[in-house]
């Protein structure tokens, strides 16, 4: 049951970035000042400017429309009969309705109200009546990146690009922003997620898909970071560089090389940094999955795969962690928990080939390097400083499983499960005047446990170079079953000499200017 808002056009929004946005009246005719826009950023090649900031709002002001709100909407619903769609329609209509009678009100009070203004006031009241407040303009904002709330009033924001500035104060106090979280809490989907004195952190998806994560009391002050996807439908033509939104993450030399493999059922493991673009690589690897194919995905909090998408995937059985809550039982597992290591067991006996985990990042390892040995076509992600240092983050995951587990047969499984390695690359341009750039770097063909247990590799595809991945040795221990599906790897052999790839466009890079 939810509304979602209008939000703003962005192109009607003035195309000079120093215009100033006109203030927002009230009907006793005060006015709030738009906050002003930072200068340009000096030298050449700064980052875009952030787009016009929006003008204040009174929020008192909309608090009081969103209770007249809440107040016809109640007369509405007493007495009758409804479907949720129906509610959702007499919400949608009710909330243009309260908003464009205080519009004409202030007209009337002789201080007109714009048409942008207008839409940004209505985005609002529906953010109060939903429970997000005003972090919703946040959400409906297709510049932003990602989000740093530092307290009620301290919110950093990092645009597309690298851009960083600083946003108006997202609730009056610390209290009032806990309260927004814990409602976002409340409505996080399927599985219970809380924010309270016994759980005092919050890992979900919010309902545009962003990721959310949060913790108070344990802190100084309420903290919650937001990680926006605004990738949620990519394929891996689009991160070819097909897409002029999106970086161009691989060459089409290596999206022919991945496309064979997950025809042709290789496990795969993407590692990389944080924010370095992980989940958008596997996003564009699940695109490949036959529509009609059964297969497992689970995750910490749903983000993978959004609902306009599992009209595609029709046949995927999407399983989520629960968090437990209450008293430990003689586990020392909160009652009601349920872990991603508890679940692939059970993806086991779904009757699939094929599981899919968001993200290892602990003991769950041992399960997925198990199911592995077992299926083909399986993904997860892992996070890893360097392409060099992934084996040892696996062997370190794998630790945590319990006692029972020793270094060489963390590696061996390693070795029996995994096909290849894709690792993906950020740098951060943005302290010298450039930009974030993300890219695949390596694909590694994993051998098996060679001499002294150690993770053995294949290179297939190693920075160029600007750092992009460019095709380096031929495959060894999968090149039969990709021959099988109609890729020959030695297509090639002609760049392995060459030292090139086949990348559209030149990385554009400071350094290398410099």
């Amino acid at each position: 049951m939810r509304f979602e808002p209008v939000s703003a056009d962005p192109r009607q929004q003035p195309p000079d970035a120093t215009s100033t946005v006109p203030p927002l009246p009230t009907p006793d005719g005060r006015h709030h000042q738009s906050a002003p826009t930072p200068p340009p950023a000096p030298g050449t090649g700064a980052p875009p400017q952030p787009p016009p900031p929006r003008p204040r709002m009174d929020f008192q002001v909309v608090r009081e429309l969103r209770r007249e709100l809440t107040e016809r909407l109640a007369l509405w619903q007493r007495g009758r009969e409804f479907t949720v769609d129906e509610e959702d329609t007499e919400r949608a209509r009710l909330a243009v309705a309260v908003v464009a009678a205080y519009a004409d009100a202030v007209r009337r009070a002789g201080t007109p109200m714009a048409a942008g203004e207008e839409r940004l006031l209505l985005d609002q009241v529906t953010a109060e009546l939903v429970g997000l407040g005003r972090l919703q303009t946040l959400l409906v904002d297709d510049t932003i990146e990602e989000v740093h709330i530092l307290g009620c009033d301290q919110v950093r924001i990092t645009r597309h690009g690298g851009g960083v500035d600083w946003a108006e104060p997202i609730a009056d106090s610390d209290g009032e922003l806990v309260e927004i979280l814990q409602a976002a809490a409340r409505r996080a989907g399927a599985t219970e997620r809380s924010l309270s004195t016994v759980k005092p952190t919050l890992d979900l998806q919010l309902p545009d898909g962003s990721r959310l994560a949060a913790v108070f009391l344990v802190s100084h002050r309420p903290y919650a970071v937001i990680r926006k996807h605004n990738t949620l439908d990519v394929s891996l033509d689009d991160v070819a560089g097909t897409r002029g939104d999106l970086d161009e993450m691989i060459d089409p030399l290596l999206r022919d090389f991945l496309r064979a493999a997950m025809r042709a059922g290789l496990n795969i493991m993407v590692a990389g940094l944080a924010g370095a673009g992980k989940t958008t690589i596997i996003r564009a690897l699940m695109n490949e999955i036959p529509p009609d194919e059964p297969y497992v995905l689970l995750e910490e909090s749903r983000e993978l795969l959004p609902a306009r998408r599992r009209e595609r995937h029709r046949a995927v059985m999407s399983f989520e962690a629960r968090e437990g809550h209450g008293e430990r039982g003689f586990d020392g597992r909160p009652a009601g928990e349920v872990t991603i290591a508890d679940l692939i067991p059970l993806s086991l006996r779904m009757g699939v080939l094929r599981i899919i985990v968001g993200e290892v990042r602990s003991r769950e390892i041992v399960p997925m390097l198990q199911a592995m040995t077992t299926s083909r076509g399986s993904m997860c992600t892992i996070h890893a400083r360097s392409s060099a240092g992934v084996g040892e983050r696996i062997v370190e995951l794998a630790l945590a499983h319990g006692r029972e587990m020793t270094v060489d047969q963390a590696r061996r499984m390693a070795g029996n499960a995994l096909d290849l390695i894709v690792y993906v690359t950020v740098e951060d341009e943005t302290a010298i005047g450039g930009r974030k750039h993300r890219f695949v770097s390596h694909v590694e063909e994993v051998i098996g446990a060679g001499e002294a247990g150690r993770i053995t590799t294949t290179t297939v595809f190693g920075p160029g170079p600007d750092g992009r991945a460019v095709p380096r040795h031929l495959p060894e221990r999968v090149r039969d079953q990709l021959l099988r599906v109609g890729y020959d790897a030695r297509l090639l052999t002609r760049w392995i000499e060459a030292g090139t790839g086949a990348w559209r466009r030149p990385r554009q890079t400071r350094l290398a200017r410099r």
